[in-house]
């Protein structure tokens, strides 16, 4: 008899043997599953944080751009930029070999934009955190806007040049050629992200660069241009 009050049952040759009851069983096998239950939900809610984490953030957007005037925005460059029927279209020809670009008097730090962009002919980009300065006329991030592969890669103009290249074939999976896209950047401290149609194409963590600027739109030098944007947005952030 163990302490437990249950019987000992030995064989010859054999260890002991203790037999109980079935609602004992019935207890241990119930913990169990009790068990196998919670690591199924502390599973299912880590990978519902990731894809939610995959996801771009929503919440209360402000525009950037009326639809109607530059305001808030002045011009650099070469080229030429209109606003019609509520979009901002940009041209320029191979011949003008310097850049362009449509650059937001405000500065940014941390910020989550969205826009709408037309990549009809030439390489374009949304630039943030840049500065007025260096050999093409802004310095800085970019997140590129071009009818190719680099589609939502990140690029630094008069630095590192290719920070992340995109997947082509993520690119070729996200991007509508010759319709409208959307782009969602977001920058917070160094981690930064940009979804191209709701599919993440880029990221970096902990990035050394700047941390604050202004935005920009481009129209590349040495390139036939024609793009269109229009829903440029910021997400409304609360400060602690």
């Amino acid at each position: 008899m163990l302490a437990s009050g249950w019987p000992v049952v030995c064989f010859p040759g054999e260890d002991q043997h203790v037999f109980q009851p079935s609602f004992v069983l019935g207890r241990s096998i119930m913990r169990s599953c009790k068990y196998l239950i919670l690591l199924a939900v502390v599973g299912l809610t880590s990978v519902a944080s990731l894809v939610l984490a995959a996801q771009p953030p929503s919440g209360q957007w402000k525009p950037l751009f009326n639809g109607k005037t530059f305001q808030g925005w002045h011009i650099i460059g070469v080229g030429q930029w209109t606003i019609e029927d509520g979009i901002i279209v940009g041209r320029k020809n191979a011949a003008e070999k310097e850049f362009g670009h449509l650059v937001s008097d405000g500065a940014f730090g941390d910020f989550v934009v969205r826009l709408k962009f037309k990549a009809l002919q030439g390489n374009s980009g949304f630039y943030f955190r840049c500065v007025e300065e260096g050999h093409s006329g802004i310095s800085g991030f970019q997140a590129e806007i071009a009818p190719d592969a680099n589609t939502g890669g990140l690029y630094e103009t008069n630095g590192r040049a290719w920070v992340v290249r995109p997947d082509p074939e993520l690119v070729k999976k996200a991007f509508k050629f010759q319709e409208w896209n959307e782009m969602v950047v977001s920058a917070q401290g160094g981690d930064i992200t940009v979804w191209l149609n709701g599919i993440k194409m880029s990221e970096v963590k902990n990035d050394p660069g700047r941390r604050e600027g202004h935005f920009a739109l481009q129209l590349h030098g040495g390139n036939d241009m024609l793009v269109m944007f229009k829903d440029i947005e910021i997400l409304e952030q609360k400060k602690p």
